[in-house]
């Protein structure tokens, strides 16, 4: 028995920073601003209290903007400080992670980012069927899409089918593969110790489907 983290877990992406994109952009749009207005430094740096130098450094990124200073350079251009500061974009919501094969594994990864839960799909081969119990830290959510899965987990041995799911404690000794003949389609949802997934089930006695709330 191993200890390690998820094995088929994917590896995180660099997280994006959008506050920092936006921040280096403001000089940028400070020297155009200026410049549409024909102001020169001079001017501004009269009309702001603040230094030319400063103001030099604020346009070229070598000084980075803060409020104390944008508010004066607003109200002397006459502009709202959106217009200096800009919104950051909204990102492309599609996960676009390329399929990774890992331990045998094609893991295809749905976050885009690190957080508190991970979630991926894996597709495992049929040869894939050798137990090889393993712990580590966290708690796992597993969701069989298709073929039949053999879940080993501490003294259980079990056999899932399409829709059914499972989630445990990764610290108690466990293993996941096909169990038959056949590959097995997973849905794998991985958080750190603590975070579990929470499902939303009908009250007892209420039926399901569009009737269910009139």
């Amino acid at each position: 028995m191993t200890e390690h983290s998820p094995k088929d877990a994917p590896d995180a992406p660099a997280p994006a920073d959008p506050i920092g994109d936006t921040l280096a952009q403001v000089g940028p749009r400070l020297k155009r601003v200026r410049a549409r207005r024909g102001v020169s430094l001079a001017a501004l740096s009269e009309a702001t209290g603040i230094s030319k130098s400063t103001l030099s450094r604020l346009e070229t990124g070598q000084r980075r903007p803060s409020l104390e200073l944008l508010l004066p350079i607003a109200q002397a251009h006459r502009v709202p400080l959106d217009e200096l500061v800009g919104a950051p974009q909204v990102g492309d919501p599609r996960v676009r992670a390329k399929p990774v094969v890992r331990n045998g594994r094609t893991v295809i990864p749905l976050t885009p980012h690190p957080g508190p839960i991970q979630a991926w799909k894996s597709i495992i081969p049929a040869d894939q069927n050798e137990p090889d119990p393993c712990t580590h830290e966290g708690y796992e959510w597993l969701y069989v899409l298709s073929g039949r899965l053999r879940l080993i987990l501490a003294d259980h041995d079990l056999v899932m089918g399409p829709g059914e799911a499972a989630e445990f404690d990764t610290r108690l000794p466990h293993w996941f593969g096909p169990a038959g003949d056949s590959p097995v389609e997973v849905l794998n949802l991985f958080g750190r110790q603590g975070e579990r997934v929470h499902i939303r089930a009908r009250p007892a006695g209420r039926p399901a489907g569009p009737a269910a709330g009139r």
